[in-house]
């Protein structure tokens, strides 16, 4: 914690009084050095969480190497190495030629680029999350710097790196390379940087559908700016516009060649996992059950976690920049309203990162010991809850 400690409350300001174009010159050194400070946040609360998942596994007798790769990126390593000529099985066990569609191909398209540089398949998953959570921490820094101040900002990436089930951002996930494409993509949004707001936000559509998210956030941020400006301002934002859906619509297209139908996609999410929207009305169901009869440890985390979000969700709504508090609410709304596979659902959560600012926020107006004691219970709490799930639950998937 003193490493962290010390970046949190020893900051450089971004900007000065100089004159000419020293304050510019000024600012980017400072932007730069607060950049470092949140990769180094990042990266040691991630090591905090990954030690105590080997921690764990030793105690399961298992190994952290693949308790890493474990969960869905088996599927992403297969993806990989063959393509979407992999076979899977579908909810009942039975063959299922389509099942490996429910995919996106950016992480393992990635990963297979950084396996022909000769890194191992596991290794270069493990090195793309691990780059693609210190570029989300870069993005997340500069949401919290812009909306708080540069200690909010490395409070929000501290954050984000502790949470529960924050473990896939070390794992052979999309959590890190998500969020990282949907955190730029708002920075753009709030900056009015349509070209970096559509480019991250056609990324982010080819690594995970919680893109819609996203999607909708540049499309109707970027209507509005159209709407009021004029000029190259007005197509650069149209422009914003027609480029932010192309990943999704693309994958989602594709598919629908593939299977024949336009609802491809959610079809072999329905026949492959039992995943569906229903509303929230599952989630409501397996909250009440887990609450009123005896459920094992995670389950009940599971339902805190669920509970937290909600009530972050609403926080939000009063608290911070329409475009963020969007994102964060559609979010968990998407993960909340989707039926099957309920424990899946804190993990799901993971990229609703802005969903901690207003947490960030009143952190960063406390006393350095406070700051301390809440980050390191956090992180600790995080990474057990992140190790237990990857260990000790056998139904985590």
């Amino acid at each position: 914690m003193t490493t962290t400690h010390c970046a949190l409350t020893a900051l450089p300001p971004l900007h000065h009084g100089y004159p000419g174009r020293a304050p510019v010159v000024a600012a980017r050194i400072g932007a730069g050095r607060l950049y470092l400070a949140g990769a180094g946040v990042y990266l040691a609360v991630r090591i905090v969480g990954v030690l105590v998942l080997a921690l764990l596994a030793a105690r399961h007798d298992q190994t952290l190497l693949d308790r890493l790769a474990a969960w869905d990126g088996q599927w992403y390593l297969r993806l990989a190495e063959h393509g979407y000529a992999v076979v899977g099985g579908d909810v009942n066990g039975d063959p299922y030629r389509d099942a490996s569609m429910a995919f996106f191909p950016l992480y393992p398209a990635f990963v297979a680029t950084l396996g022909q540089l000769g890194l191992p398949l596991v290794a270069a998953g493990l090195v793309l999350s691990a780059g693609a959570g210190v570029a989300a921490s870069a993005a997340l820094v500069r949401i919290g710097e812009r909306v708080g101040g540069p200690r909010a900002g490395l409070l929000l990436v501290a954050l984000w790196a502790g949470a529960p089930l924050a473990i896939t951002q070390s794992m052979v996930m999309t959590e890190s390379l998500f969020t990282a494409f949907a955190a730029w993509a708002l920075v753009g949004v709030l900056e009015r940087r349509w070209e970096l707001a559509a480019l991250c936000c056609a990324f982010a559509g080819v690594t995970r559908s919680t893109a819609v998210v996203v999607i909708a956030v540049v499309v109707v941020a970027a209507s509005v700016a159209a709407w009021k400006a004029a000029g190259s301002a007005r197509w650069r934002a149209l422009g914003a516009v027609a480029v932010a859906p192309l990943g999704l619509a693309g994958f989602w297209g594709m598919v629908a060649v593939r299977t024949g139908s336009l609802t491809g996609w959610q079809d072999i999410e329905l026949r492959g996992w039992g995943v569906r929207y229903d509303g929230g009305v599952d989630t409501a169901q397996y909250v009440w059950d887990v609450l009123t009869t005896d459920r094992g440890a995670f389950q009940t985390l599971v339902v805190g976690i669920i509970l937290a979000a909600v009530a972050l969700a609403a926080i939000a709504v009063r608290r911070l920049p329409w475009q963020l508090t969007v994102y964060g609410v559609g979010v968990v709304v998407l993960v909340l309203g989707t039926a099957g596979i309920p424990a899946t659902r804190p993990r799901f959560l993971v990229p609703a990162c802005v969903l901690l600012l207003p947490v960030a926020l009143g952190l960063a107006r406390r006393r350095p010991a406070t700051i301390a004691a809440v980050v390191a219970v956090w992180v600790l709490a995080g990474a057990w809850a992140s190790g237990y799930a990857l260990t000790a639950w056998k139904y985590a998937i």
